[in-house]
């Protein structure tokens, strides 16, 4: 096998506009988190839709701790997504056969917010959410709070322009990156197979490892700003994906934040990029050693990841404790992406990967 690029460097989109410095997470209320639901909850239904804000708390945790308090299974209680326990969270959870007046067991019985409850048709799933909503606090700043908003309002208007690198985040990866080998072995049928769930997250970081790889590559080669004949694009407002053929004529509205090329997350299915696109993932593969054989025998289909965040509004000021960055993300992406840009460091985020219940 050859050697594996190292997980924790990435490159700036923002590289020539220096940063602020900085800690992230001196405290949960420094990193606040707030679901953007995919719907809203109906009001009738047999299940329970409850807003919960907490600290400290997995999100596992918190669903195991609702199953045993209504003596529910674990597999009952349905959330969108997982969030960090080193912060301050606000997420819903969904639970069966209960009405809103359980939302009072609830706030007696634990050190939750109890935001609302109210009843809806079906289980939250996984992925039922359009985003989440970050209101993160940097501390410790390396230069004083005047500065560190003119230097930040620099670095949130070029990112406007340019949009930011949808990498996955140290947290991908498990400590000191070591599950992106156990994940290639994972995706090739040689890790683990008697727990489901650890086989998946293996694969899914050596997926995302190839991913970081592929943007990496993508801004040397300084094609981060245009879309390529032959790129898979995802359309903004619908979701709906399509293959590029004439790229003068899709660029502007790439410009326009409507699209946004994407990367491979490789897999015996994938949708692969044609003609100039194909080229730069094709590389990805024979770097990692990776050709059609093993693809065909990878234990994953694969899919598709927009490669391109685009923030038009990102929010600044200054905080007691610092500078203060407030901005909205789809889901899978990881705002300590967007963070570093800022902070132009990445020591203490890869900290952040110990923090994660990932």
């Amino acid at each position: 096998m050859p050697p594996l690029e190292p997980v924790v460097f990435l490159p700036f989109i923002t590289s020539e506009l220096p940063g602020v410095g900085g800690q992230l997470k001196a405290e949960p209320a420094h990193f606040i988190v707030e679901e953007l639901p995919l719907y809203e909850a109906s009001g009738s239904g047999p299940h329970l839709y409850l807003s919960l804000t907490r600290e400290g708390w997995t999100t596992r945790r918190v669903a195991d701790a609702l199953a045993d308090l209504f003596g529910l299974s674990r597999r009952d209680v349905g959330f969108a997504g997982l969030k960090d326990r080193h912060a301050r969270c606000t997420q819903t959870f969904s639970l069966p056969g209960l009405t809103p007046d359980a939302a009072e067991r609830v706030a007696a019985e634990f050190p939750f917010q109890v935001n609302w409850a109210r009843q809806h048709g079906n289980k939250l799933k996984t992925g039922h959410l359009l985003g989440n909503r970050f209101c993160i606090t940097v501390s410790d700043l390396a230069v004083p709070p005047e500065e560190a908003l003119s230097r930040s309002q620099a670095i949130a208007a070029a990112i406007a322009q340019r949009g930011a690198p949808n990498f996955f985040g140290a947290q991908r990866f498990g400590h000191d990156g070591a599950n992106v080998a156990k994940g290639r072995a994972a995706l090739l049928g040689q890790g683990p197979r008697q727990d489901p769930w650890l086989t998946k997250l293996l694969i899914s970081a050596y997926q995302g490892h190839l991913f970081n790889r592929y943007v990496q590559l993508r801004l040397k080669a300084g094609l981060f700003g245009q879309v390529l004949v032959g790129d898979v694009c995802k359309k903004a407002e619908t979701g709906g994906m399509f293959q590029v053929q004439d790229a003068a004529a899709e660029q502007p509205r790439y410009q326009r934040g409507e699209i946004a090329f994407t990367g491979p997350l490789f897999g015996k299915k994938m949708w692969a990029a044609l003609d100039q696109a194909a080229e730069l993932e094709a590389s990805v593969l024979a770097e990692a050693g990776l050709g059609e054989a093993e693809l065909r025998q990878a234990r994953s289909d694969g899919a598709r990841r927009p490669a391109r965040l685009w923030l038009p509004e990102i929010e600044l000021a200054i905080h007691p404790a610092g500078l203060q960055v407030s901005f909205a993300l789809p889901k899978g992406a990881y705002a300590t992406v967007v963070l570093r840009e800022f902070c132009k460091s990445d020591q203490g985020f890869e900290l952040l990967q110990e923090q994660n219940e990932d």
